[in-house]
């Protein structure tokens, strides 16, 4: 936890914005829904632009960072868990506390209200945490699907993956298409984290260990099956603080076209809450 307390004084003291790339290790699969289905098309197909062009939504990518710092701090268990929505079949449960100093609220944000826990007597909180943390929707770089890649490809810009259910009675197959974004594809990445006050700098290293969970385990669908292996690369992270907005002070360039063992480096160094200054 980190040492925030409910007297912590909010405001603005700057933003780090972190742009770069995600590199897909395997075909990334993230779903457009049942309602996208198109005649002839795969029976999963993937989230497209107005345009026809894959793109990761930042929901996407925020839900599953998000998920992945619940698990590694302990918070993914029924005592810790909060029906989000409790629809008949569609339970949504997620982390959420009334502890100041939660750095998963912090990072991600919390509102004030009845909370239902997954087990336990519901409470009512008059917490309210604004998210410090912003995921955009990520674009596919096209030129990243090579020539010769397009060869090999179902699509302009996507394959279809092919996979069988075994019926374990029967031994049936039950076949079905998964619509994918090759490996090799490349998509824009960009955060912004706001730093509200000095507490606030301790949550820069939540982050990044969210981004390296991530690169262990899977993003989007498939993933238990081969799919959503990805890794960040040309990480640019710059420190824009409150002058820059006010009066166009310059911004301080942080990092230029690091990994993620370079980001982690700077944001676990004791030097760095130095330079977020306003």
């Amino acid at each position: 936890m980190s040492a925030h307390t409910a007297e912590t004084e909010l405001r603005l003291i700057g933003k780090l914005i972190l742009e770069g790339e995600l590199r897909c290790e395997t075909g990334l699969h993230i779903g457009a829904g049942k309602g996208s289905l198109e005649i002839g098309g795969a029976d999963n197909p993937v989230v497209k632009d107005a345009f026809g062009r894959p793109y990761i939504p930042g929901s996407s990518m925020r839900g599953k960072l998000r998920a992945l710092l619940e698990q590694s701090s302990g918070l993914a268990v029924p005592s810790e868990l909060v029906y989000l929505s409790k629809r008949k079949g569609q339970e949504v449960r997620i982390h959420q506390s009334d502890r100041p100093g939660d750095e998963i609220c912090l990072l991600f944000g919390r509102n004030p209200g009845r909370m239902e826990r997954v087990t336990g007597e519901s409470f009512d909180t008059t917490v309210s945490s604004p998210a410090r943390l912003t995921v955009y929707d990520a674009p596919l770089e096209t030129d990243s699907i090579t020539p010769q890649m397009r060869e090999n490809l179902d699509d302009e810009l996507t394959e279809v993956k092919s996979e069988n259910a075994i019926d374990r009675i029967t031994s049936q197959a039950n076949p079905r298409t998964l619509e994918r974004v090759p490996a090799g594809a490349r998509f824009k990445v960009r955060f912004v984290l706001d730093v509200l006050c000095e507490e606030d700098k301790a949550l820069v290293a939540r982050f990044v260990e969210a981004l390296r969970l991530l690169e262990d385990d899977a993003l989007g669908g498939g993933g238990s099956r081969g799919s959503g292996r990805v890794r960040f690369a040309n990480l640019n992270l710059k420190w824009r603080g409150c002058g820059f907005y006010a009066s166009g002070a310059a911004e301080q360039q942080l990092l230029l076209g690091a990994d993620l063992d370079g980001l982690q480096a700077l944001a676990c160094g004791a030097e760095l809450g130095g330079k977020l200054t306003e």
